[in-house]
C-alpha cells in the first residue's frame, strides 16, 4: 500500500496555534504569516472568496482585515514570507521521514497573492469547479 497525504498549503484554520498568535500583536512573529491590511473604507479589495462575501474579513482583535480565500475561518497563508515557506517545508519533510509516499496538494494554484488591487469582475464566471 502506498500513502499520499492530501495537504493544504493555502491557508491554516483561524483556530491554528500561528493565526492565533499573529492576531496577539502586530508586532508578533506569526503576524507576516498571514495577509493583514488596514482599511478605514472597508475591505482593502473587493476580492471575493470561493464561498461567497468579500474574501477580507475584520478582526477586531488588531483592527484590520486578514485575508481568506475560501471560507472566513480558513486565512490565507503569506508564501512571500520565507519563514512560511521554511515551516510548511518542515511540515512535509516530517511527513516524508515519516515514509510517506507522496503528497496531494490543495488548492496549491493559490499560494501566490500577486498584488491586492481591485477587480473589476468578480471572477465567478471564470473558474469552475468541473465539467461545463
Amino acid at each position: 500500500i502506498k500513502v499520499m497525504l492530501d495537504i493544504v498549503i493555502n491557508h491554516t484554520s483561524t483556530e491554528h496555534e500561528w493565526f492565533k498568535a499573529a492576531r496577539k500583536s502586530k508586532d508578533n512573529p506569526y503576524r507576516d504569516y498571514y495577509f493583514f491590511k488596514a482599511s478605514e473604507d472597508g475591505p482593502p479589495t473587493n476580492w471575493h472568496s470561493k464561498f461567497g462575501g468579500n474574501a477580507w474579513k475584520y478582526d477586531s482583535e488588531t483592527d484590520e482585515y486578514y485575508l481568506h480565500l475560501f471560507d472566513v475561518s480558513q486565512a490565507d497563508l503569506n508564501w512571500d514570507n520565507p519563514e512560511v515557506r521554511q515551516s510548511l517545508y518542515r511540515i512535509v519533510n516530517h511527513w516524508i521521514d515519516f515514509g510517506v509516499d507522496g503528497f496531494r496538494f490543495d488548492v496549491i494554484n493559490l499560494i501566490s497573492k500577486g498584488e491586492f488591487k481591485d477587480s473589476d469582475k468578480i471572477g465567478k464566471e471564470f473558474y469552475t469547479d468541473g465539467p461545463r
